[in-house]
């Protein structure tokens, strides 16, 4: 992800990623036909088992829907800011558009899932009687806007203003639950 980082995904060359590792150029490609597919690799590693561990979560928790929210969705939205998901957001703006095909296995591999278990924890909410039905159940987006908006952030302003993303992303899910439950 480094020399990804550093230099972009079309920049980077896998003898660069291969020098980082320590490795042949000629191992990377024994485990990884292409770039794209090294690069999907990385995403595995450290991005979709997050996800993976929160949808496994949605669909095993005994919490309440609220509980949820504000226990393990809320401890994962703020670590995500300063993760390498970060760092993943930036290249997926930048060299997306050049780069549908990542863009897609990225969509459908890590954002879809994240939204399908959003759902889920919406629909349980509103299914027990916790949650009126709201613009949440068509666009958990909602739930996640502080999050998008805390890594662009720290990409772009940080080193003119620090933002308290914990506590931004803390409150609008208390401005959510607050619009949603019923009372």
């Amino acid at each position: 992800m480094a020399a990804f980082a550093e230099k972009g995904f079309a920049a980077t060359k896998v003898e660069d990623v291969a020098r980082r590792a320590g490795v042949s150029k000629g191992l990377l490609y024994l485990y990884f036909k292409t770039k794209e597919d090294l690069f999907k690799a990385v995403i595995r590693s450290f991005v979709s088992p997050k996800i993976d561990a929160l949808a496994l979560t949605v669909e095993n928790t005994e919490l309440s829907p609220e509980e949820f929210l504000r226990g393990p969705f809320l401890q994962f939205a703020k670590s995500v800011p300063n993760s390498p998901a970060r760092i993943l957001a930036r290249l997926m703006i930048s060299e997306g558009p050049k780069h549908p095909d990542l863009v897609r296995w990225y969509w459908e591999n890590v954002v879809s899932k994240g939204l399908t278990a959003l759902r889920m924890i919406v629909k349980k909410g509103v299914d027990r009687g916790d949650f009126r039905e709201s613009a949440l159940d068509d666009f958990p987006h909602i739930l996640v806007a502080p999050v998008a908006f805390s890594m662009l952030w720290k990409i772009l302003f940080d080193r003119h203003e620090k933002l308290d993303t914990d506590r931004l992303i803390e409150e609008h899910i208390e401005l959510v639950l607050g619009s949603i439950r019923k009372t």
